[in-house]
């Protein structure tokens, strides 16, 4: 399959960071908008990216990308995401915070709070909050995955079912329009599950471009959390969903 070097550079790019934008690449390579727009239309009808509004994603339907690029993506989003969820939570809380970069978004959001007991299977949510004295921090045990810091496995839903939390903080790697909360590890999902099941308060974070990907592996639905934070929910089966099943849908945006 023959690419330009323009078009090249635009899969590298989305490859690096997760994804591109109209303006930015428009910028960068000095040619107008419309000619950005033809050239991600086609490299998605190559199947070679995801487009999704004002740009375009790296297709990652079996594996996830690389974590660093998934902190770059709606970078800002998830910091109003993560705002807003901790605005939900409490002092003197107790709470359980899942793998991902827009929960550990919600625990940076969380750092001016007191009295919280935060049981984590996210490393770096236990080494940003653990040096706070107001917060008591208990993670998880079990495998750790070199990618991300995530604690996965038996062992760690085992841990996960001894709490019984006010409140948990989840993510999930791709979200169906049908309400289905995907992800790629099934071991994660299983962590997930646990913390689903032994929280009385469900909150899910999760930007736009969920809506635009996929996984392999189911963690739940949609009506199965209480409160769901994003950006922006532009598709009306979820919109039906939340409404049918009171989610109560955030949408920071509109802020």
């Amino acid at each position: 399959m023959y690419l330009s070097p323009r078009h090249s550079e635009i899969i590298q790019m989305a490859k690096d960071n997760g994804r591109v934008l109209v303006d930015d690449l428009a910028t960068h390579f000095n040619v107008t908008p419309q000619t950005i727009r033809k050239d991600l239309n086609d490299l998605c009808d190559q199947r070679l990216l995801s487009r999704i509004h004002g740009g375009a994603l790296f297709p990652s339907g079996i594996e996830n990308m690389e974590y660093e690029a998934r902190r770059k993506i709606a970078a800002d989003e998830k910091e109003a995401i993560g705002r807003a969820a901790a605005r939900l939570i409490p002092d003197n809380a107790s709470l359980f915070i899942n793998i991902g970069t827009t929960t550990e978004s919600v625990s940076k959001a969380l750092l001016d709070h007191a009295g919280l007991m935060v049981i984590t299977n996210n490393i770096n949510v236990a080494n940003r909050m653990r040096i706070y004295p107001s917060i008591e921090v208990v993670i998880a045990g079990g495998v750790v995955r070199g990618s991300d810091g995530g604690v996965v496995g038996e062992a760690a839903v085992d841990f996960i079912r001894q709490f019984k939390v006010d409140y948990a903080v989840i993510g999930a790697s791709a979200i169906d329009h049908d309400g289905a909360l995907l992800d790629f590890d099934f071991r994660e999902v299983k962590v997930a599950q646990a913390i689903i099941a032994n929280a009385r308060h469900v909150i899910l974070v999760s930007d736009q471009t969920k809506f635009e990907r996929t996984a392999p592996v189911r963690i739940g639905h949609l009506s199965q959390v209480n409160t769901f934070i994003t950006d922006r929910c532009d598709i009306p089966s979820v919109r039906k969903i939340c409404q049918e099943a009171e989610v109560q849908l955030i949408e920071t945006s509109l802020f």
